[in-house]
């Protein structure tokens, strides 16, 4: 650690100013700690939001026996042997990727109560400085919420964590792949409607052939409108509108399958014996590999489990799972192969014709009822993905609406509800072939699962510190299921398994410029912030006429002035008479408490009346309409100001007392090199000793500047804030160079800036009015 010191040291004393008199957060960072517990769930509420569950979250899981065997065996089944072998992996897949991984393993690993790709990557980055944002700060990592763990110097996690830290390209690569992950999710909320819908409407053709696709398909894209036209209700309606109508689903399905189990052949249920997959492989050999496709579509909708978890508790969703889901779900394969068995030449449509006659409409009515639910579950994730994607930088900010004042995790976004439903429709209207979509739905899939699979070894490794044995356990369980279907979804590729990689690689796109611009726009503030010593030469006035009023002034940066505020001086003759940079953060944590929401400090002598403000938010805190972000900003401001004087009043004061010590000292050494170094020459300074020599004197504050009573500054801004607020933006525009690649080019000038325009500003996010609104411009190049 000696380097530390030595390190500061030669930054010189203009390093020392700076940090003098535009002090870091720290101390203000571990005053404002408390005691945040996660809200604890009763009984009673668990049962309750286990029931709503499976309205949202197992809708897409609990209809794939309505297309399983039909991918499986799209034509006649030649040996009764496949089906008893397809049930059997079937069964497998069930056991091991849902119920073992996902909901005792994966579940687990969410971010208080977060779950999805990105709450993976986030939970990463608190124990590993992999995040690429470059806006990080080690106050964040005194928030309450901010939990990690210390590791001993010669543990596995402890060289884990090194590896992960050791090069910039294995960050980008993590961040790449959670892209991946994330965009192959919003890809399968566009298909689950799509598939879940179309299948539900084939009904019809099996009780009347007369009817065709292209009805059956209008029929869909009906149901498809008015099912994303309902969202804005929020997930708390629709789960207890829809979740009445899942349990009479699954329990309907459990029921049929057990009755066709004992009235066709009950011999299937020799499918639980494991050795028939060895078989079945077998015995088909490159047809049974590519079958794969349609059989991994019984475990869809596992992903959305996990990225649905911002709904509801993990224990919730784990007791609807394994007392109602997974033994509906084994009926009902299980019945279905014992129909399939008996009539061999009817696989195709293999659930319906299954039904008993007297039940034949009612179970219609039903099923695409439970279709409309199931793609509930995938648009409800992407909802949560999205809004997790915008906090940590990586997604364009849209509007997004919290729907419930009890669960802040149910939200709708609007823009993307609608970007969702016509991609939907032109993908149910193009293809009206449900074999094709499934091709690309199994794509989407197990992609996904893969993507999860990865992060959960660094995740078992860092955070929960398994033994590499258990982690070895759980990636080789893992990848024996999820490989052999993502190598069989590679033989679909060309039979609609190319849809989801067009979709994920616009999302991709979108989303790699948006972190990409991001990311140059932090550098670039960061690169051309002003020094404070340019400030200080200025004096208290900083150059200009100070008018009553406050000045609110917007920057990514969390130290240092930016340089916008240098542009805004020097074209204009006014400047308020406080003026407080605000720093809007989010961090990599599911929320931030009211109690440590903002962190205030000053910048330079009292009478200079320039302040610091950062509000710091996770990914699941959200701004309403009832929010007043001006309000929250200027009393955090006067309590700042409050508890700064109750610090200076008391001369045991551990943190002010010798703060104000070492200010001075460093102060005091601070303007004898400003003399010194003016005059040597140097311009800046030598403007500011013939400016005028009062400014100088300005920089240490009399002592009864020093003593000022609380009161007096107060009403002082109190003053000034009913003199008028002012909102100042920057609004820095990022264009490449013009020697840039035309790729370069294209994504910067066109696609970003495009992004930009359409983005909401955060004058909209935190309801700043339009009369109290100033933007300032300014273009550099990258």
């Amino acid at each position: 650690m000696a380097s530390v010191p030595v390190d500061v040291e030669n930054k010189g004393s203009m390093w020392d100013l700076d940090h003098t008199l535009d002090q870091p957060m720290d101390e203000e960072a571990g005053r404002l700690r408390n005691m945040y517990q996660e809200k604890k769930f009763s009984a009673i509420l668990v049962l309750r939001l286990a029931f709503q569950s499976l309205g949202v979250v197992f809708g897409d899981l609990g209809t794939s026996p309505l297309y399983v065997f039909h991918n499986t065996f799209p034509s006649r089944v030649e040996d009764l042997e496949d089906v008893v072998g397809a049930l059997s992996l079937i069964i497998y897949s069930l056991t091991l990727i849902p119920l073992l991984k996902y909901v005792f393993v994966v579940l687990r690993a969410n971010d208080n109560g977060q779950g999805g790709t990105f709450a993976l990557y986030s939970l990463l980055c608190r124990h590993a400085k992999i995040i690429t944002l470059p806006n990080q700060h080690r106050t964040d990592e005194q928030l309450t919420t901010y939990s990690r763990h210390t590791y001993d110097e010669g543990s596995l996690a402890a060289k884990v964590k090194k590896w992960l830290e050791a090069h910039a390209y294995k960050k980008n690569a993590i961040l790449f792949l959670v892209l991946i992950g994330t965009c192959m999710a919003i890809g399968d909320g566009i298909l689950t409607p799509a598939i879940s819908v179309l299948s539900a409407s084939g009904g019809i053709k099996v009780e009347d052939p007369k009817i065709t696709n292209d009805v059956s398909t209008i029929v869909a894209v009906v149901i498809l409108v008015g099912l994303f036209s309902i969202q804005h209700y929020g997930t708390n309606k629709v789960g207890w509108l829809f979740a009445p109508v899942v349990v009479l689903w699954f329990l309907l399905i459990g029921a049929i399958g057990a009755l066709n189990i004992w009235k066709y052949d009950n011999s299937v249920l020799k499918a639980y014996n494991p050795v028939f997959i060895f078989r079945y492989f077998r015995r088909g050999k490159r047809n049974s590999w590519i079958s794969l496709g349609g059989i991994m579509l019984s475990i869809t909708g596992t992903e959305a489990l996990f990225a649905d978890l911002s709904y509801f508790p993990v224990l919730s969703i784990q007791i609807a799972f394994t007392l109602v889901v997974f033994p509906c779900l084994l009926l009902a394969y299980t019945g279905q192969a014992a129909y399939i068995v008996s009539h061999k030449g009817q696989a195709f449509d293999a659930f319906y014709r299954s039904i008993p006659d007297g039940i034949y409409w009612p179970t219609f009515i039903i099923a695409t009822a439970a279709a409309v639910i199931a793609s509930q579950a995938t648009i409800s994730a992407t909802f949560s993905i999205i809004k997790q994607a915008l906090a940590l930088g990586c997604f364009p900010r849209v509007k997004v609406v919290h729907t419930s004042k009890n669960f802040l995790g149910q939200i709708y976004i609007p823009d993307i509800n609608w970007v969702l439903m016509v991609l939907c429709i032109a993908v149910t209207a193009g293809f009206k072939n449900q074999s094709q979509i499934g091709n690309a739905y199994g794509t989407a899939v197990v992609t996904v699962m893969l993507v999860t699979t990865f992060l959960m070894i660094p995740i078992m490794l860092l955070v929960w510190r398994s033994h590499w044995i258990l982690v070895f356990i759980f990636t080789g369980l893992s990848l024996l299921v999820e490989l052999p279907y993502f190598s069989a979804m590679l033989f679909k590729i060309g039979q609609g398994g190319w849809v989801p990689l067009v979709i994920a690689a616009a999302f991709l796109a979108i989303m790699y410029i948006w972190h990409y611009g991001s990311v140059k726009r932090f550098e670039f503030e960061s690169h051309s912030r002003v020094p404070m010593a340019w400030i200080l030469g200025l004096g208290p006035s900083l150059g200009l006429v100070r008018v009553p009023g406050i000045g609110f002034v917007y920057t990514e940066l969390a130290n240092g002035v930016p340089h916008i505020f240098s542009h805004f001086i020097t074209n204009l003759p006014a400047i308020h008479s406080v003026v407080v940079f605000v720093c809007v953060r989010y961090l990599p944590v599911h929320t931030v408490p009211m109690e440590e929401r903002v962190l205030v400090k000053r910048i330079g002598p009292k009478n200079f009346h320039m302040f610091r403000c950062v509000a710091r938010y996770g990914y699941k805190d959200h701004h309403t309409k009832d929010d007043d972000f001006e309000k929250l900003l200027f009393d955090s401001l006067c309590l700042f100001v409050r508890l700064e004087s109750m610090m200076e009043g008391y001369s045991d004061s551990d943190e002010y007392s010798i703060c104000e010590q070492r200010t001075r000292k460093s102060m005091n050494k601070s303007i004898d090199l400003l003399v010194t170094v003016g005059d040597s020459g140097n311009t800046l300074f030598s403007t500011l000793e013939s400016g005028a020599s009062s400014s100088l004197n300005s920089l240490m504050p009399s002592s009864g500047q020093a003593s000022q009573r609380p009161g007096e500054e107060l009403e002082f801004l109190n003053r000034c804030k009913e003199a008028g607020v002012v909102h100042i933006l920057g609004n820095t525009i990022v264009r490449a160079r013009r020697d840039s690649g035309i790729v370069k080019r294209i994504a910067v000038n066109y696609i970003y800036a495009f992004l930009r325009r359409i983005c909401r500003e955060n004058s909209v996010m935190f309801n700043v009015p339009h009369e109290s609104l100033l933007n300032v411009g300014q273009i550099f190049y990258v």
